[in-house]
């Protein structure tokens, strides 16, 4: 089943149990879906990678509005993001515990042959893809950053 058939009978199943905050973040991920099949690149259907990106762009930007609302204490606006985030991650693959990234990174920096910080372009480049979809983009980087300064 297709992200936005899942996120169809989730707005049935949200519309019935007149959960708002359901509703409002499955119609935004509904929004977000016509306006990358539509962006021009000449495909109808989007890839499950696509897909993927596409929903970890939007917890991002919850993420990045959730740490602004709590750093100006509007407790008010932060729920709504946490709501959404929580909501969007339901359908993101399951995030890797700090433990397992940090397993992954160690396996991807002896393959890489990375020593030093300098090399954290390279690893990174290869972290960004093996682990797409699993992690967030700032844990690899911290997690990278610290395992080359410690010497891996």
């Amino acid at each position: 089943m297709s992200l936005e058939q899942k996120v169809m009978e989730d707005m049935k199943t949200a519309m019935r149990a007149k959960d708002e905050a359901g509703l409002r973040t499955l119609r935004a991920i509904k929004a977000a879906i016509l306006i990358e099949k539509t962006s021009g690149n000449g495909s109808d259907a989007m890839s499950e990678a696509d897909e993927t990106k596409m929903l970890q762009k939007m917890a991002k930007q919850r993420r990045d509005s959730l740490e602004i609302f709590q750093q100006q204490n509007r407790e008010d606006l932060a729920v709504k993001e946490r709501e959404e985030l929580e909501i969007i991650e339901r359908f993101l693959p399951k995030q890797l515990s700090t433990e397992e990234l940090q397993t992954e990174l160690k396996a991807i920096i002896a393959q890489a042959g990375a020593t030093s910080p300098a090399d954290m372009g390279k690893v990174m480049g290869m972290a960004s893809k093996q682990l797409a979809g699993k992690a967030d983009g700032r844990a690899i980087s911290e997690n990278v950053k610290q395992l080359l300064a410690q010497g891996a």
